[in-house]
């Protein structure tokens, strides 16, 4: 399918911003294939430099439009789509990365017949480490292929019913989050017991990449990896039934189901 190569990021706050840089160092596009919008457009001089198309006109920003990946806040997404509604055309592809509103919900303003995808990436985006979750309506579901093969370039991804997109924010996007706190956890335990405070974290964050590399490359069980390094009356064992008998499981699912409960209220109609 042929590549659609002028793209607009609307909100190019965090997420926006390392969409921009992962899908750069793919090879894959330039800085000049991309149009960037940002109320305060100084934060953005950086990309313009390179040079990126910089404004805080959005409608301006779509002009010439092939993707159109919206990424502002719950809070602000309507307001962004009254602003553009009467400059989008059916040939552009609307990409939501916006937590919480449903692509019916996106048609209500800007119409039933510009083509709307949801997508949800998180920040290891920048390095290409992305786990991106894409959802479409009926109406819209050959459009998933150019969607999918955009965030291919920049991490794994799958595809998802639309309902389930919330939850995957959660998992996927708040994960990062808490894995970036587990790691950090197990650096202080290192600091406790021996290690200076970036040894540790060096070592902690290794590990944990390895960790998760185990399981995408075996295509394992996180208990069969565990299995391997746990014998009886062991170190290893004695650790994860101390974190265990403390919660840290049940603390970190009770994390992802809270996250997800809020997600939910994220998006509320103006």
């Amino acid at each position: 399918m042929q590549q659609k190569n002028q793209i607009t990021i609307i909100g190019t706050g965090n997420l926006g911003s390392s969409i921009l840089k992962g899908l750069i160092e793919s090879k894959s596009f330039n800085f000049p294939d991309f149009t960037l919008t940002r109320r305060n457009t100084d934060k953005l001089l950086f990309f313009q430099e390179k040079g990126c198309r910089v404004t805080s006109n959005n409608s301006e920003a779509i002009a010439n439009a092939d993707i159109i990946i919206l990424a502002v806040l719950p809070q602000k997404v309507n307001e962004v789509l009254h602003e553009i509604k009467n400059s989008i055309s059916e040939n552009q592809l609307v990409i939501s990365v916006v937590t919480g509103i449903k692509i019916s919900e996106i048609q209500q303003i800007i119409g039933t017949s510009i083509p709307v995808i949801r997508a949800m990436p998180n920040t290891a985006i920048a390095i290409r480490e992305s786990m991106t979750c894409i959802a479409s309506s009926t109406q819209f579901k050959n459009h998933l292929p150019i969607v999918q093969q955009l965030f291919d370039k920049v991490g794994q991804t799958i595809i998802i019913n639309e309902e389930q997109m919330t939850s995957a924010t959660a998992l996927c996007a708040c994960g990062i989050a808490f894995f970036l706190r587990a790691i950090r956890a197990a650096s202080q335990g290192g600091n406790e017991i021996d290690f200076h405070a970036s040894e540790a974290l060096k070592m902690a964050a290794q590990t944990a990449r390895g960790a998760a590399s185990l399981l995408i490359a075996n295509h394992s069980h996180p208990e069969d990896e565990i299995d391997k390094v746990t014998s009886p009356k062991g170190c290893t064992i004695a650790g994860l039934n101390e974190m265990e008998h403390n919660g840290f499981s049940s603390s970190f699912i009770k994390g992802i189901t809270v996250s997800a409960k809020q997600a939910k209220e994220l998006y509320k109609e103006d």
